[in-house]
Parts: C-alpha cells; sequence; structure tokens
C-alpha cells in the first residue's frame, strides 16, 4: 500500500492481525520490505505488522539531494499518523536500525519497544570510508554496479556458497533501489551521530548483532550502545553477518519474538 505523507508517497506492507500491537520494521540502505518476510510466520499471530520502505526504496518515492535523520524519522513518523498508530514496537536494520534509535530518542512516548539490529549510534571512519566508492560507482554505472559488492558484504563466505537463491534476492533489493534514495539514505547516513543522546532512549530496548559481522554493527559496538541505554540488553545472533535476520531467521525470530511478547505481556 502506499500511504501519503511529507509530500511523498511512502510504500508500506501490512501483516497480522488487527486487534493486536503494532510492530513496525525499517529498511535499511539498498533494501525494501522484503527483507523482513522472514519474521511475519512468527510474529504475524500476536502483532499488527507495519513494514516501512525508506525513502526512494522499495517503492517509496524518491527526493534529490541529501536526506537526514530527521527526514527518515519524520517518514515513519508520518506513516504511523496517517494510519492512526499512536503506539507502536520498532525495529530496525542497518540504516534503519539507526533510524530506529533516533526516533526513540526523541519519541519514546510512541514506542512500545525498540530493537535496532546491526547497526550505530554514531558514523567512525572504518564504515565512512566504503561509502563514498559506492556512491560513485552507482552514479556511474547504476544500482547494478554495487550489487555484487554490496551482497558479499553483508553475508559470510559458507552462507553465500549455500544460499545462491537468497543472494539473488537481496540483489534484487539492491538493484530496485532508486539511485537518489541510496545517495540521499548514504548522505544521511554519514552524518550519525547520536552519541550524546542515546542515553535518553526511555523505552524497553533489545539490540541485536549478528555473531559475525564486521563492520554494520558488530558484536562489541551493539554491547557498548546497550550499556548506554537504561536497562538495555544486547543478545548477539549466531552464524550470521550483517544481515542477520535473513541468514539465520530462525535465531533472530527466537530473540525478537520472545522480546516483544515480553513487552506485550509485561
Amino acid at each position: 500500500m502506499q500511504v501519503e505523507a511529507n509530500e511523498i508517497s511512502i510504500s508500506c506492507v501490512i501483516d497480522g492481525r488487527d486487534d493486536a500491537p503494532w510492530v513496525t520494521f525499517i529498511t535499511g540502505i539498498a533494501n525494501d520490505t522484503t527483507m523482513w518476510d522472514g519474521q511475519i510466520s512468527e510474529l504475524e499471530d500476536d502483532f499488527h505488522i507495519l513494514r516501512v520502505n525508506s525513502r526512494g526504496h522499495g517503492g517509496t518515492q524518491a527526493t534529490e539531494g541529501d536526506y537526514t535523520f530527521e527526514m527518515l524519522i519524520g517518514d515513519v513518523l508520518g506513516v504511523w499518523d496517517v494510519l492512526g498508530i499512536q503506539k507502536s514496537h520498532l525495529v530496525g536494520l542497518g540504516l534503519g536500525g539507526s533510524t530506529a534509535i533516533g526516533l526513540a530518542i526523541d519519541y519514546s512516548d510512541r514506542l512500545l519497544s525498540l530493537t535496532p539490529t546491526a547497526c550505530r549510534a554514531v558514523m567512525v571512519p572504518q564504515l565512512a570510508a566504503i561509502w563514498p566508492g559506492l556512491v560513485e560507482m552507482a552514479k556511474t554505472g547504476g544500482m547494478e554496479a554495487v550489487a555484487e559488492t554490496t551482497v558479499q558484504r553483508w553475508f559470510t563466505d559458507d552462507f553465500k556458497t549455500a544460499n545462491p537463491d537468497v543472494l539473488d534476492s537481496v540483489r534484487a533489493q539492491i538493484v530496485g533501489t532508486d539511485p537518489n534514495g541510496y545517495f540521499g539514505c548514504v548522505a544521511a547516513f554519514m552524518s550519525l551521530n547520536f552519541r550524546d543522546r542515546i542515553g535518553h532512549i526511555n523505552t524497553p530496548t533489545l539490540f541485536i548483532s549478528g555473531a559475525e559481522d564486521q563492520r554494520g554493527g558488530p558484536p562489541d559496538v551493539m554491547q557498548e550502545l546497550a550499556d548506554t541505554v537504561h536497562g538495555a540488553r544486547h543478545v548477539s545472533v549466531p552464524d550470521a553477518a550483517h544481515i542477520c535476520n535473513i541468514q539465520n531467521p530462525q535465531c533472530y525470530n527466537e530473540i525478537i519474538g520472545e522480546f516483544l511478547r515480553a513487552q506485550t505481556t509485561g
């Protein structure tokens, strides 16, 4: 479905029970809502599930120029307001996880819980170094030019060898991203800095990492974030790199399902 908010058309998918608590999933850079397909069966009996495509991704309208986290956060809030969602659990991975952190800092009153996955709260040189080259490749050759480099970075070698069909589906997400959306979201990511405010989060929070994620949101980084949020915990998904919900969905689903249901019943 398309939701008109913030002067753009935002693409969303809704699943689950109409009378259940909302849980919202935000996509990462060069992902679309199909990245969360593996979580639906785990949650659809107990939750009203909203998946939101970030600006310029998966059918959400792109705008030209650099994006900011204020824009990306505003898009999620805009969808909630149009759909009448007062409170929701919130999950995001990568850029979506950073967006979720930013939203929780200023809008904890709208959240039932927070689950940032494989993400950062501040940009660091090691991660910043990869983006200028990828942007230049995409400007020259389109999203096809960055698809292989990107998908290779997101999973472990053993998984890539054993699951060519999964890699094909993820490549399709990357290629389907509007270049302006990619450039805009990269610009937002490069400006990421919630370091001094992450302690303001006041909602039940679980940080999730992929145990073999080396760069996107490694376990040590996610543990440091958990240490800065009152009452937060960190759990690492074994046998998974950056896109841990796709590489090890069974374990990811057990972790997130247990956490979300505990907040709903507790």
